[in-house]
């Protein structure tokens, strides 16, 4: 990855008096110093909420300097900072300042990555005479593109015991921009001493616009997780479908398949990340 120092020039306007901030979200991406703040940007929206430290010490910048670039993208309303989010236990302390893309950051980027994204989908549709067999052809597509995914995912499971293989998924979701966390819940059954099963939590999709259009990929997503869990899974919300979060539920290892939308037996995912037990909104097709 490319260092600061590897660009003088920029690195000799960063440092100069009065680095100016733009205050639009079109001057952020577009002025002459677009290539670090992108990446900046690009790195929150791969790795989800961000500290300074962490994203100087992925691009190979200085604190200093990453600060500056949030300071622009935040001045434009492309990213907001909040306090980290703990699962579990917390130190003492206060909690780690990260930084998150709003939906106008979000948004500068899926313009021109979704549309190039939903054109090639529909060429593809097209291209086979449209129809079913053009529903087809793209769910072909994300089968494949999930599964070739999936398959980076597979050592990582191996080597995890067979209670602990969604938290490895989930942990190797993170590594890949997904902002994946994992939630115990209770099973199914009522009885007390039942196998609890899990709430797998997207806390970011990457093509969440284009499920919009193409709801193929949830679908073979979710085919990719069942098979890497090997076990039925069940698709409870997505982003795509206007859920805070992309939720699954996996049963635990040997507990019967959840039960089909609607019976109210299996539990359910939040709409929001801050309320993940709430009913869903809906069950994608």
């Amino acid at each position: 990855m490319k260092n600061m120092r590897e660009h003088p020039r920029e690195q000799e306007a960063e440092s100069a008096p009065g680095f100016p901030v733009p205050a639009t979200s079109a001057e952020v991406l577009l002025d002459g110093h677009r290539a670090t703040r992108d990446r900046v940007a690009r790195s929150i929206l791969d790795h989800g909420p961000s500290s300074a430290a962490d994203l100087a010490s992925r691009l190979g910048l200085t604190a200093a300097a990453v600060r500056r670039h949030l300071d622009g993208l935040a001045a434009a309303g492309l990213v907001e900072s909040r306090e980290q989010r703990v699962y579990g236990s917390r130190g003492r302390g206060r909690p780690a300042k990260v930084f998150a893309l709003t939906e106008c950051g979000r948004d500068a980027f899926y313009q021109a990555y979704d549309q190039l994204a939903a054109d090639a989908l529909r060429w593809i549709a097209e291209a086979v005479g449209g129809g079913k067999a053009g529903e087809e052809a793209v769910a072909a597509f994300a089968r494949a593109r999930f599964g070739k995914q999936g398959q980076k995912y597979l050592s990582a499971l191996e080597r995890a015991a067979a209670d602990q293989r969604t938290e490895a998924l989930a942990e190797a979701l993170s590594a890949d921009g997904y902002a994946a966390t994992v939630r115990r819940v209770p099973s199914a059954a009522s009885a007390a001493k039942a196998p609890a099963g899990a709430q797998l939590c997207q806390h970011h999709c990457p093509v969440a616009h284009i499920a919009e259009q193409f709801p193929q990929l949830c679908e073979a997503e979710t085919e990719v997780f069942s098979q890497l869990l090997g076990t039925h899974v069940q698709r409870l919300a997505t982003i795509a479908h206007g859920d805070g979060v992309c939720t699954t539920y996996v049963p635990a290892p040997g507990a019967a398949p959840s039960p089909a939308p609607g019976t109210g037996a299996a539990p359910t995912a939040g709409t929001t990340t801050e309320t993940p037990t709430a009913p869903a909104r809906r069950n994608p097709a």
